[in-house]
């Protein structure tokens, strides 16, 4: 089992955080069309997010899990006043799953 930890927004830092998700909005884009008309609007969300102070220390290859929501990498385009983090991988939302068997 593991701890949340929350984050006091008066002593954190901010950050902008990116969520990928897929560029397309089916299987196989280019199949029967163009391929430009199934591109996902939604494949890039960028949020601005409060993050605890040990983060200003981080580093390209190092990883970090968010609030159980997924795994997150430092970009390369992060300078020392704004931090920026890529999300790499969600989690398995096993609730979800659960509420769905009902």
């Amino acid at each position: 089992k593991g701890t949340i930890h929350w984050v006091s927004a008066a002593h954190a830092l901010d950050a902008e955080v990116r969520l990928y998700d897929r560029l397309f909005t089916v299987p196989e884009p280019d199949a029967g069309g163009d391929f430009k008309a199934h591109l996902n609007p939604r494949s890039l969300e960028i949020v601005h997010a409060k993050c605890e102070r040990s983060l200003g220390e981080a580093k390209p290859e190092e990883r970090y899990q968010f609030e159980r929501l997924a795994y997150f990498a430092l970009d390369p385009d992060t300078q020392r006043d704004q931090l920026i983090f890529n999300r790499t991988i969600t989690l398995k939302d096993t609730w979800a799953k659960e509420a769905r068997k009902g």
